[in-house]
């Protein structure tokens, strides 16, 4: 596979990558104070993503791809609230292990990586229209 090809095959599997990624910590925000239903219950546990890099056998380039998602292990936050339908017999309630503050740099990070793969894309487009330019005048 040509250079070119390759960076778009490559750029286009990043972008697909950081969309997944967007779409967990997404998930994440909404669900930031999803506590459990009975006494005691689990409330929403923050999911994870990995990425890994694995070989497109079509093109023959390296690609980025989901290599795992999973949940975050971390202790759920305990916060006293007696009248809540999920505290326990001493009034606490669960909260979901996730930190407003990490998931909004996730975001963030996840933005910025889809922007620069969109910048490869248009670059490279840009590549490839004066190669062609140049071959055409060269005739």
């Amino acid at each position: 596979m040509d250079p070119l090809s390759a960076s778009l095959k490559i750029a286009g599997s990043g972008m697909e990558a950081q969309s997944t990624r967007l779409r967990i910590v997404s998930e994440n925000i909404a669900n930031a104070r999803s506590t459990g239903d009975t006494p005691g219950a689990e409330p929403y546990r923050r999911k994870t993503i990995t990425f890994g890099s694995e070989l497109d056998r079509a093109s023959g380039v390296d690609v980025v791809q989901v290599k795992k998602l999973g949940n975050d292990s971390s202790k759920f936050i305990e916060e006293y609230d007696p009248d809540h339908p999920a505290a326990d017999a001493k009034g606490m309630v669960k909260l979901p292990n996730v930190n407003m503050l990490i998931e909004m740099a996730d975001m963030r990070e996840a933005n910025r990586s889809y922007d620069a793969n969109i910048q490869t894309i248009k670059q490279t487009r840009e590549l490839i229209a004066a190669t062609i330019d140049l071959l055409k005048a060269g005739q």
